[in-house]
């Protein structure tokens, strides 16, 4: 894991490569979560992007798996079958605060980057501006954020999404995935001790 501080925000570099960077990815979503007071809150995942393009459909992948996990303590926007894009973005975070109690948002989304990062997965402090890699002008949204980067950041940018390889993302959902489950098993499991001193 590497961790980079940016306009007093941190932001954490975990790569898919190393095989535990799941749990360390969890670990680090609990203690901003536990920083950031989630308590008391909804935790919804805004998963953004479009399943139409290979490179832009992280999102709804993984939207697609959390909302079909068991025992789920959170809620999910932006999957396969209900996709949370440019044209609906707005849209959805106005539903989002109509129809949960003080939510909590991680956004999720895409990236683009070096060609070193391909295949990194990141976290971060503050709000995420989605679309910014491919110039669209989206609102900020999330209170973190969560990117795959999966491709490199260059000439005809829309045109890498296009053609970015459904193996980098793939990996890139299971281990974001991976590392949430862990987070949220943590997450309960503190809540019980707490509960049963």
């Amino acid at each position: 894991m590497k961790q980079f501080v940016e306009k007093n925000k941190k932001i954490f570099y975990f790569d898919s490569k190393e095989r535990y960077s799941p749990y360390d990815f969890g670990n680090t979503l609990l203690d901003l979560l536990e920083i950031n007071s989630y308590k008391n809150k909804t935790i919804v995942f805004l998963c953004i992007g479009s399943d139409r393009a290979t490179g832009d459909c992280l999102g709804p992948l993984l939207g697609y798996k959390l909302s079909h996990l068991p025992a789920k303590n959170y809620v999910v926007y932006g999957t396969l079958e209900d996709p949370v894009h440019a044209k609906n973005l707005k849209e959805t975070v106005t539903r989002i605060y109509a129809e949960n109690n003080n939510p909590f948002i991680i956004a999720i989304d895409a990236s683009l980057g070096k060609a070193s990062h391909v295949g990194y997965y990141t976290l971060g402090e503050g709000p995420l501006k989605p679309g910014a890699g491919v110039d669209k002008d989206l609102p900020y949204v999330g209170d973190l954020f969560v990117t795959g980067i999966v491709n490199l950041s260059g000439l005809f940018d829309q045109m890498l999404l296009q053609t970015t390889r459904l193996g980098t993302v793939m990996t890139l959902v299971d281990y974001i995935c991976q590392g949430i489950t862990h987070c949220m098993y943590l997450m309960r499991s503190r809540l019980m001790e707490k509960s049963n001193p």
